[in-house]
């Protein structure tokens, strides 16, 4: 019987978690190690189950290799919170570990064969949760490990990141699975032929199939140039406390330098707009109609940019109103876009999709008192106003998605505003607040797999950060330095076309999410059935 001892199960869960830290984004970015990372894992699981230890046991392992994970691949959070970086790691390993039991639940409550099928299902399914829930945090999603290699993931189009999941855990059991022939039950390697044939074909034949799609894709569209603006205003020392006029024309002469006659957006980053108004007020704002001057002499372009703004509902909204004390009614606030389109007129959209802690406060709708823990990083802090479904902006004819920060890792809330007609994917975001750590160059780079889902050229304006373009295939155009004023500027395609992705969305997670449930369900009847057994 083949048997880790307790100290070799601990290197092999420490093994686990470090390859998985060295296969992500900027922390390694070494994806071929993913194919394998979750072996060490999986041999200690393999060890808990054939000697019959508790299952508890694998506890505490699997606990250790995605706390490892999750810490190794965004430490940086503790820059902008502390306490905010200690929930998230311990909170989202955590749940990770859950989902790993699980499948072990199954492979010892049902059979051999069903629990290694049930890691694939599991997995999946709890990624494409992570999506839809109070405590989303895809970050961490095995699919992104790819994104600062987008020649590999071309399929994505098809897809979607859950695709780049499935390769991944499917490679992770072919491998363990020749790996125990051989040294757990003694087979020889000849024997292994047919499985090593089968693993080879799992990961060369996608990665072949995508250096071909990536090599012969020509983009599509019609041609827009668009400038971007990166003021790099320190989020902690100025952007909310210092003086509005000087930033927005910090803003402003960074574009004149790129404009031209040709141009058709300029782009601003998230909250470049940093006070609080009403949206139906804004005409009346001295700062807006210091931007239509400044906007004129442009003389064409349309002007996105990123704002904080507020609405008045007589009686109570959402789970984000808040009663004015002093006075009668409620107020939304809002982490918004703002559209200032070839006319002048004003629109906004509101970010959707919630950094928690910062921007929401989860479950807070059951429990309000826990409005009172979140993390003020300048602005508004608390449960913000969000958007009912995703919108797109349309101006000079021309429709594009638009993006704030977080909502870039969301791959199907982007699909669904290409779905409804962007051209375009315009992300603004102010990645700052971690400094200059691996998380601003992650959070670039997962806008790449953005573009190759939908095949959408996208333009970037980060307040700190990277700024950049990223064409149809998803590569990073014109990357601006990190902590630099910058502008630039690009002609990208407009491109209609809906990819199957586009038009499907995360159906993969769906489907496996859906059997996940079924599954666990069956484990759980199959438990309470032994246990009254007993």
């Amino acid at each position: 019987m083949f048997q880790l001892k307790r100290g070799k199960r601990y290197l092999c869960s420490i093994l686990s978690g470090l390859l998985l830290v060295l296969s992500f984004p900027f922390t390694g970015s070494m994806p071929f190690l993913a194919f394998f990372a979750l072996v060490p894992l999986l041999f200690v699981e393999n060890t808990i189950f054939q000697n019959k230890y508790r299952s508890s046991k694998l506890l505490i392992h699997s606990y250790l290799t995605f706390l490892i994970y999750n810490v190794g691949t965004t430490w940086w959070i503790w820059n902008a919170s502390a306490g905010g970086a200690i929930f998230a790691f311990t909170l989202n390993a955590l749940i990770m570990t859950l989902v790993f039991q699980a499948y072990h639940l199954t492979k010892k409550y049902i059979n051999k064969r069903e629990g290694m099928i049930a890691f694939v299902i599991y997995w999946i399914g709890f990624e494409y949760l992570h999506y839809h829930w109070e405590l989303s945090w895809p970050w961490l999603n095995f699919g992104n490990m790819f994104a600062a290699h987008n020649y590999l993931v071309q399929w994505y189009n098809v897809t979607g990141i859950l695709g780049g999941t499935l390769w991944i855990l499917v490679s992770n059991l072919l491998i363990f699975q020749v790996l125990k022939n051989v040294y757990a039950k003694k087979e020889t390697w000849k024997k292994q032929r047919k499985l090593v044939y089968i693993l080879a074909g799992v990961i060369f034949i996608p990665a072949a199939i995508s250096l071909v799609q990536y090599f012969t894709y020509v983009e599509k569209g019609k041609k827009s140039e668009i400038v971007v603006t990166q003021p790099n205003v320190d989020p902690y020392l100025e952007k909310f406390v210092g003086s509005v006029a000087d930033q927005l024309d910090k803003i402003c002469n960074l574009a004149d330098i790129k404009v031209s006659p040709e141009t058709d957006f300029v782009l601003a980053p998230e909250t470049a707009l940093p006070f609080e108004f009403y949206e139906d007020e804004v005409q009346r704002s001295i700062y807006f109609q210091h931007l239509l001057e400044r906007k004129a002499e442009w003389d064409g372009p349309s002007l996105f940019i990123g704002a904080s703004t507020k609405k008045y509902f007589k009686t109570k909204n959402s789970r984000a109103s808040r009663k004015i004390y002093g006075g009668p009614g409620y107020e939304e606030f809002y982490n918004s876009s703002m559209l200032i389109n070839e006319y002048d007129n004003p629109s906004f959209v509101h970010k959707s999709k919630l950094v928690l802690g910062v921007e929401k406060v989860p479950f807070s709708n059951i429990f309000p008192y826990l409005e009172e823990l979140s993390i003020n990083n300048g602005g508004t802090s608390g449960t913000l106003g969000i958007e009912d479904e995703s919108q797109v902006f349309t101006s000079k004819n021309i429709k594009f998605a638009p993006v704030v920060c977080y909502e870039s890792i969301y791959g199907e809330f982007i699909a669904d505003q290409c779905n409804k007609g962007a051209e375009l994917i315009f992300i603004i975001t102010n990645d700052g607040w971690w400094g200059d750590t691996p998380g601003y160059k992650q959070h670039m780079a997962l806008g790449s797999l953005r573009a190759i889902e939908n095949r959408r050229s996208i333009a970037r304006s980060a307040n700190t950060g990277t700024s950049c373009f990223i064409n149809q295939r998803g590569d990073i155009l014109q990357k601006t330095d990190w902590w630099t004023e910058a502008s630039i500027s690009e002609t990208l395609l407009r491109n209609n076309d809906k990819t199957i992705y586009t038009r499907l969305g995360d159906y993969i997670g769906l489907a496996f999410g859906a059997t996940a449930v079924f599954l666990f369900l069956m484990t759980v009847w199959k438990m309470m059935k032994r246990k009254f057994k007993r």
